[in-house]
């Protein structure tokens, strides 16, 4: 097979997987099996050697995976039920002392995104963002648009979400330096958005949706504690924010002390072992286990709120009803990650792949470019950052050493290209639209238009990174 012949293949797979999604409605994990299924016969292999490859590609990509997206769902519940999210946003208000109060909320979704989904992140800030509309008078057109961002950026460029954890293990990344520049790049655009768009985006006013403000009054002054959300129970601010942090600071500690450490010893090896990326989930994990206990009274009233059972203990709570939550909202990001880690095992198997590596290094884009644009085009398509983010992975994998670009880089330039552009083929995007208040020509301004500048500025940030030799 020639390269011209391959990219020919690859262009129907990829249309195919876009009419099976947008138009036949299929669930994207079968779409994507039938699509693995059919590249793998036309590159010339067996109906039994492409069964056996995408089951190698989706066990292996399962295996780095899984207990990572089990463990970060438990814990997002924990966010959830301990009030956590409320306070970190109350932080932040406090933090600006009442002003460009939007930002607390986003600046909430982008730290609590970093373990949690994207849509569970969506449904704890979507009341926190209505109540702080309400009181503060700012509209929902500036709330989601930097709310969307900045849950965006982190889910995109920041592991131990799935899909980038999963590239960067595709890739052999590093996950600790993934993390930090991740991170890094993430905040920079995030802060260059809301600068270049805050005016802009408060043109419009757009009301916050009437359940979540029921019986909120505007704020009787701009003194901070008449706009903080005042709710019985909630963790302070450092207690609230340890569950997400403590992953993420190990892991990048780990990584580190790699390199400044000497090898074989006992404080590397404990440094290593504590940063293991399941092991600093699961330590981020029994430090919200210890916060529900600490917080029993608001996790039994949110468990009767939400599941009208007033006679469960709180260990059947924390140890059943948190565990099989978050079971039900891993198996989704699970089986679609997983699946698509098939198809990029299928592509990785074809021989002429190196060669077209060769050529495309030959051409005058930048080679950190083309990550970039192929998880561009591949998200505007499809409408999922995960399957559009280990697709472009799974193109660009073999081509890695022609490119030149080291592991890192070509993993948050993938994470940037998911930013653009999300759309009306993007099931986030509809959440959050039905939690904003948005109507769907609101949402394509204050959702698309937001992600897509601040993935273009991740991508600038990160290639002047990448000239300087830092990445």
């Amino acid at each position: 097979m020639t390269p011209v012949l391959f990219l020919v293949c690859l262009a129907i797979a990829i249309a195919f997987l876009m009419l099976m999604i947008m138009k036949v409605k299929m669930h994207p994990v079968l779409a994507l099996f039938l699509t693995s299924l059919g590249l793998g016969l036309v590159f010339g292999n067996s109906l039994i050697e492409t069964v056996n490859l995408i089951n190698t590609g989706f066990g292996g990509t399962l295996k780095g995976i899984g207990v990572t997206i089990i463990l970060g769902s438990i814990l997002a519940m924990g966010i959830q039920d301990t009030g956590a999210a409320t306070s970190i946003c109350n932080f932040f208000t406090r933090l600006f002392r009442g002003r460009a109060l939007e930002l607390a909320p986003a600046l909430t979704a982008f730290i609590v995104s970093i373990p949690v989904f994207g849509d569970i992140t969506m449904v704890l800030t979507a009341p926190i963002a209505s109540i702080l509309s309400k009181r503060k008078k700012i509209s929902m057109s500036s709330m989601s648009a930097f709310i969307g961002m900045g849950l965006g950026l982190t889910h995109g460029l920041v592991p131990p979400t799935p899909g980038i954890l999963a590239i960067a293990l595709m890739y052999g990344a590093d996950l600790g330096l993934t993390i930090f520049w991740g991170t890094l790049i993430a905040f920079v655009a995030f802060i260059g958005t809301w600068l270049v768009l805050r005016k802009w985006a408060a043109k419009e006013w757009i009301d916050p949706r009437e359940d979540f403000v029921e019986g909120v009054e505007p704020a009787k002054s701009e003194a901070v504690e008449d706009i903080i959300i005042h709710e019985k129970g909630l963790p302070n601010a450092l207690m609230a924010l340890l569950p997400v942090l403590i992953p993420v600071v190990l892991i990048t500690f780990a990584s580190f002390a790699k390199v400044y450490m000497k090898d074989g010893g006992a404080t590397l090896t404990f440094f290593t072992s504590v940063g293991d990326r399941v092991m600093a989930l699961l330590l981020g994990v029994v430090f919200t286990i210890v916060l529900g206990y600490v917080k029993a009274e608001k996790v039994k009233a949110h468990h009767l709120r939400t599941a009208g059972d007033d006679g469960a203990s709180l260990r059947q709570i924390i140890f059943g009803t948190w565990v099989g939550r978050g079971l039900v909202v891993a198996l989704l990001p699970l089986l679609i990650t997983a699946m698509g880690g098939a198809m990029g095992g299928m592509l990785k198997s074809v021989p002429v792949v190196k060669e077209l590596g060769a050529m495309v290094a030959g051409t005058s884009l930048l080679p950190i470019m083309i990550p970039f644009l192929t998880a561009s085009i591949l998200m505007t398509a499809v409408g999922s950052m995960t399957t559009a983010g280990l697709t472009a992975a799974a193109i660009i994998l073999p081509m890695l050493d022609s490119l030149g670009l080291s592991p890192v880089a070509a993993t948050l330039s993938i994470g940037c290209g998911t930013m653009i552009f999300s759309h009306l083929n993007d099931s986030g995007f509809w959440i959050m639209t039905q939690f904003f208040n948005l109507n769907t020509t609101q949402g394509l301004k204050y959702l698309t238009v937001p992600r897509a500048v601040s993935g273009v500025i991740g991508f600038i940030t990160l290639a002047i990174l990448v000239s300087m030799g830092l990445i």
